[in-house]
Order: C-alpha cells, then sequence, then structure tokens
C-alpha cells in the first residue's frame, strides 16, 4: 500500500505521508517539549497561550538574559536544556521605525545569527521540527491590502525595512 502522496511545487518534487485524519491537538502536543523563542514578546505570548489552551504541558521560553541566541554558545546551552521536540523561533531583535533606522547593521546581523546558529544546532541535535517566523517587511510600501503572498517583492520595500529586505533579497 502506498502511504506517500506527492506534490510539485516549482518543478521541485516533495513528499509527505499520506494523512487520513487530523491529529488531536490535545493528544499531539501534551507530551511535547516545546522552545519558543520570543515566548515572552508580543506575538510569542499568544502563542505560548494558544499552545497552553492545546494541552501542551512542557513549553521552554528562553530569556535573553539566559540565553543570547546571537552566541553559539548560548545556543548549544539551550539545546541541552530544553532537549526539544519542536522549536518556534519567534525572538528577534526590533525596536520600532526609528530603532530599525539607526541599528539596521546591527539588528540585520543578531537576527541572522539567531536564526542560523538556531536553525543549524537543531538540526545537528536532531530536533525533529523547526518553525521559524517571517515578518511583514518583505512586503514592498505599497502593497494591496491585504497583504497575499504573491506580492513579496512586487516592488520596494519601505524605510525602515529596505536594507533588510534589499539584503535578503
Amino acid at each position: 500500500m502506498n502511504t506517500s502522496s506527492s506534490s510539485s511545487i516549482a518543478g521541485t518534487r516533495w513528499w509527505f505521508p499520506a494523512c487520513r485524519t487530523w491529529p488531536n491537538s490535545h493528544t499531539f502536543w501534551r507530551n511535547q517539549r516545546v522552545t519558543v523563542t520570543g515566548g515572552a514578546g508580543f506575538l510569542g505570548s499568544f502563542v505560548v497561550e494558544k499552545l497552553r489552551e492545546r494541552g501542551a504541558a512542557h513549553i521552554f521560553i528562553p530569556r535573553r538574559q539566559d540565553y543570547d541566541l546571537v552566541q553559539r554558545d548560548a545556543v548549544l546551552a539551550l539545546l541541552h536544556d530544553a532537549r526539544p521536540d519542536l522549536i518556534i523561533h519567534l525572538a528577534a531583535r526590533v525596536g520600532g521605525i526609528g530603532a530599525n533606522l539607526t541599528h539596521q547593521a546591527e539588528y540585520f546581523y543578531e537576527n541572522l545569527m539567531m536564526g542560523t546558529q538556531l536553525l543549524h544546532e537543531a538540526y545537528v541535535a536532531g530536533v525533529p521540527k523547526f518553525v521559524a517566523v517571517g515578518t511583514i517587511c518583505g512586503y514592498p510600501k505599497f502593497a494591496p491590502i491585504p497583504f497575499r503572498e504573491e506580492d513579496l517583492w512586487n516592488g520596494y520595500p519601505g524605510q525602515a525595512c529596505a536594507t533588510w529586505q534589499t539584503t535578503c533579497g
């Protein structure tokens, strides 16, 4: 019996197990060790709340003063201490439009290092799932609202995001 399905996206074949039923949320989350970087922040606090509502009992929320994720040793310590089955990476260095304009290079570097090192070291450690979240700053300044995925990169970004978007693009 074939237990796989395939899908073609832009000529690339993606394979995934055939899913006949959606897993029960409370059963799925009950035994998962979930690490939510940025879990005490604006977005992260809502994600943690929803995880708890869905039965997640083992949520690890690293704090910057304990784990500076820009530093590789801190990433390794986090992975050792949390032993996650799943990482939801929401941590970011942000500061609003004024701070983003003033500290573009610093914020870009810190966010790049946090995401890259955490993703790589999680892979090396064998963490089964890693979820990273993007930003609205990828959309052009005058993108139609509501935002649509196909409008990403369809025009020049706003001034506060221009350096990051053009560097990453």
